[in-house]
């Protein structure tokens, strides 16, 4: 799978294709959540080190660095995440203000549940136990970020989910088209 792809004339990170078949009808392999999910990973905690680690260095309340981290984490995630969810729309023909309706219905709908409770509870909290239990702020901030991490995909995971059988996020089949297999096999049945 490419790194990156052009479209139309810009290029933007590569997005991988929705599963092929509905979510409920069979598993969804690791593979396709680390593709969908490491860029905006590897974005989000590259963001929560350097902006945990520059406010460390003004300040030494946890509290401070805590919100530092936790910003810059989510400026970098759903930024991301933003960009592959438009490259999908764009795909199905949206654009302009429908693409960009999408992505903010699409995001609300996927992260929302898990976002309000990461960000206000979870996150903050792990954050700041690490910086307060291990010494040096690196580590500190990873070890916060993967603690909270685990909680919010859980909770993501089924969002994801249920934006498919909601139908509000629909499979992409081969051609590119919005039709997954599913109904495209239903379509050539008699």
């Amino acid at each position: 799978m490419p790194i990156l792809q052009s479209v139309d004339g810009a290029v933007v990170p590569a997005v991988p294709d929705e599963p092929r078949a509905d979510p409920g009808s069979r598993r969804i392999g690791i593979r396709f959540w680390l593709r969908r999910y490491l860029p905006a990973e590897i974005a989000g905690t590259a963001a929560l080190v350097l902006a945990g680690l520059a406010v460390a260095e003004t300040s030494a309340h946890p509290v401070v660095v805590t919100a530092a981290a936790v910003i810059g984490e989510n400026l970098g995630f759903y930024g991301v995440l933003a960009v592959v969810v438009l490259v999908e729309q764009r795909r199905r023909g949206r654009k302009g203000a429908r693409a960009i309706a999408a992505i903010v219905v699409l995001l609300a709908a996927e992260f929302g549940a898990a976002e309000l409770l990461d960000s206000l509870l979870v996150r903050p909290g792990a954050i700041a136990v690490a910086l307060w239990l291990v010494p040096e702020p690196f580590s500190a901030l990873l070890v916060g970020k993967v603690a909270a991490d685990l909680v919010f995909y859980a909770i993501a995971a089924v969002g994801y989910i249920m934006t498919t059988k909601t139908h509000l996020r629909r499979p992409v089949d081969d051609r590119g088209s919005g039709e997954g297999p599913a109904r495209s096999q239903a379509k050539a049945l008699p």
